[in-house]
């Protein structure tokens, strides 16, 4: 696959008892903050540990920067980082021993960056890992990520545990990184507000295929809610998401067409409104 997406994949098919992911068509642009979001069990997860080599794909091709995932191994994982809250670092016992093992493998390793990292995330070198809490054992992950100026940087729900400040915080040093265009963020999270600011782009994923992807701004533009009152069944092409009594509330790709076609209908009190991405994510996967 040619292409300048920094992340492709292409007919992926994962199975597990009960569930399969794909056949998925994903892609990441180069320079991008894309955020994937779905309800629990969607797929994301085995999507991120897919990218990585944790697990093997049935089917399908997944590219890193141009890099086969597997063919490529080495390359890819140079180039990107994987942060997830299922990573343990307790094997080092202290925050500085594992530090100075994961630096090691890195070439571009930034030192002092990482030292600054630990300070504004207080997190203190000589701590024990095994007793930090689920929110700095997360910032310690994000610290030995970022360390090494990845141009690939994959994030598993980075903000559970974190309190606001180190969310903000956590933002302003992706903002930051972001500032060359070289990089790109791949997140998955269930923070929709925190992903509806920050992200260029947005994937919804739901019982392992993608419903949906593309700019955030413009499917927050494209996407509206339409209120409306009608005795009967509404027009098939949009998404009902509520409905009391006559009284109905859709999700719809093409508002204007969809309010001629109600008021066509015999549709009352026709008003539409904008969507926030919770709102979008919620009608679509309803």
């Amino acid at each position: 696959m040619q292409s300048t997406n920094a992340i492709e994949i292409r007919g992926l098919i994962k199975r597990f008892p009960g569930f399969q992911l794909g056949p998925l068509d994903l892609s990441v642009p180069s320079g991008a903050i894309y955020g994937l979001v779905g309800p629990n069990g969607a797929g994301k997860t085995t999507t991120l540990d897919l990218i990585f080599g944790l697990g093997l794909p049935e089917a399908g091709e997944i590219r890193v920067l141009g890099c086969d995932h597997i063919k490529d191994e080495v390359a890819m994982k140079h180039a990107a980082a994987y942060v997830s809250p299922q990573t343990s670092y307790v094997a080092w016992k202290y925050v500085r021993r594992a530090v100075r093992f994961v630096g090691a493998f890195y070439p571009d390793w930034d030192q002092g960056y990482c030292d600054d990292l630990l300070e504004r995330f207080r997190i203190d070198p000589n701590a024990k890992i095994a007793r930090l809490s689920l929110g700095n054992s997360i910032k310690l992950g994000l610290v030995l990520a970022l360390a090494r100026r990845p141009r690939i940087l994959i994030m598993d729900e980075p903000t559970i545990g974190l309190d606001p400040l180190s969310k903000r915080e956590l933002f302003a040093e992706l903002l930051a990184l972001m500032r060359d265009e070289g990089h790109t963020v791949l997140i998955s999270s269930h923070n929709l507000t925190d992903l509806e600011r920050f992200t260029d782009h947005i994937g919804v994923i739901h019982e392992g295929r993608l419903l949906v992807q593309g700019r955030t701004d413009y499917l927050l533009e494209t996407y509206r809610q339409v209120s409306f009152s009608l005795a009967g069944a509404p027009p098939a092409s949009a998404r009902v998401i509520e409905r009391d009594g006559d009284r109905q509330r859709v999700l719809t790709d093409s508002a204007d067409e969809y309010r001629e076609s109600l008021a066509g209908c015999g549709a009352v009190g026709i008003s539409v409104q904008p969507v926030t991405l919770e709102e979008l994510f919620a009608g679509l996967v309803e």
